[in-house]
């Protein structure tokens, strides 16, 4: 298989996934509390956004790399 072509493809789920969730979510978990024995913990929820444009550029430049992949081949 052509690299441009492997390339182009997973640009193209990379652009649909990013379009489709617009960023993704993680927890962790923080000490609140260390007193002695007592400990207290709480889950902290963190969100990282990622710009449509991003989804939309790599969506995109996969596209343009699998119409070259198929072009460049045929020559």
């Amino acid at each position: 298989m052509n690299p441009k072509l492997l390339i182009g493809i997973i640009l193209v789920v990379i652009g649909i996934i990013g379009l489709a969730y617009q960023g993704f979510t993680y927890t962790t978990r923080e000490r609140v509390v260390d007193a002695g024995p007592i400990h207290v913990d709480a889950d902290k929820t963190h969100t990282v956004p990622i710009a449509p444009i991003v989804g939309g550029v790599a969506l995109a430049g996969g596209l343009a790399l699998l119409v070259l992949g198929r072009s460049g081949k045929n020559s």
